[in-house]
């Protein structure tokens, strides 16, 4: 298994990426953002990377970061979304909008990537509501605004019992409407309020 690839950027396209590490060049798979940040050809870069194997081929995916990777795989854990749906979804929302679409419930901005209808935006949504809530919690930040308030109050939320995701969705909520320098007690009741809604 490949974990990740550290070379000169050989060559890009529409949605690939050739890395030349030590004289071989690999061909990953990538989003637009990710294409975005490798930079210019000729740099040195480094790409997170998945390796898919089915019965005719095996492709190599790479992304910027590693909590990006971690996205590829959570969509491609649902059914109907693979390997291009997935790159489609990463090309127009970074993780931490993937994290906050899903945790607010919104498949409409799922639904802007390119190959997915309601439907299937709307099932990403549902099945992916409490897996993404690990994820947003270890990963970077919450699906609310990151900072130390609003990761206490999602904590607190935790505490008694919500769900991650829900926990993420009721102070995200609560963060926009106080703003960013809300106090801790603040943000956990506004949070409470919004969640028994």
């Amino acid at each position: 298994m490949i974990a990740h690839l550290k070379g000169r950027l050989s060559a890009t396209g529409a949605d690939y990426a050739v890395i030349d590490v030590g004289g071989v060049g690999y061909l990953v798979g990538a989003s637009a953002k990710t294409l975005e940040k490798l930079g210019a050809v000729e740099g040195v870069v480094t790409v997170h990377t998945e390796m898919l194997v089915s019965e005719d081929s095996i492709r190599l995916m790479g992304f910027a970061s590693a909590d990006e990777r971690d996205w590829f795989k959570l969509l491609t854990s649902v059914q109907g979304v693979g390997a291009k749906v997935a790159l489609a979804i990463l090309s127009i929302l970074s993780p931490d909008e993937a994290r906050t679409a899903v945790a607010r419930g919104d498949a409409a901005m799922i639904a802007r990537a390119n190959g997915v209808g309601p439907k299937l935006a709307q099932r990403i949504v549902n099945e992916l509501k409490d897996k993404a809530g690990g994820i947003a919690l270890g990963g970077a930040g919450v699906a609310a605004p990151a900072g130390g308030a609003a990761s206490d109050a999602v904590s607190a939320l935790l505490n008694l019992g919500f769900r991650p995701a829900e926990a993420s969705a009721a102070v995200g909520a609560a963060s926009d409407e106080l703003g960013p320098g809300a106090s801790l007690d603040a943000l956990v009741r506004l949070a409470l309020r919004k969640a028994a809604k």
